[in-house]
């Protein structure tokens, strides 16, 4: 018989990804929706995102690195082919956050500029970025859902 333990840590990393990284994005999403119009919400975004960062980049190396491990044998086909696309498109859309939206707020935090709303072609971005985040992570862990129900 061979052992489960391989493909046990596997799912148990793609799903912690899961928990960690859709945890995060989840608290910052909801931030920055109650942002756009509270200044309160606006800080508390600025601060919170400080945390949920990490998190987001956390949760998106153990997702992919439980995805490598569980499809191990199946290469890139099929769901794993569309994991992997989501997967680039959530780095891409991370790395405007991270390296382009995230310096913007801490900026603005420094200059004491923290409560003030951010402006609309900003706030357009971070919507774009929003609907891209919801739509890859939700979608994401419902492909996940559909292979370890329906087709393993």
């Amino acid at each position: 018989m061979v052992s489960p333990w391989t493909d046990i840590l596997g799912l148990f990393l793609f799903i912690a990804g899961f928990i960690i990284g859709l945890g995060a994005v989840t608290v910052i999403d909801l931030h920055g929706f109650l942002g756009r119009k509270s200044s309160y919400w606006t800080e508390a975004t600025i601060r919170t995102h400080k945390i949920t960062k990490p998190l987001i980049w956390i949760g998106i190396f153990l997702a992919i690195l439980g995805g490598l491990i569980t499809y191990r044998n199946i290469g890139l086909s099929g769901i794993s082919l569309i994991h992997a696309v989501l997967a680039v498109a959530l780095i891409l859309n991370g790395a405007f956050l991270s390296f382009w939206v995230s310096p913007h707020l801490l900026r603005r935090e420094k200059e004491g500029k923290a409560r003030e709303l951010l402006p609309v072609d900003l706030q357009i971005r971070i919507a774009m970025s929003f609907v891209i985040s919801v739509i890859g992570w939700w979608s994401s862990l419902f492909l996940l859902v559909w292979y370890i129900v329906v087709l393993r």
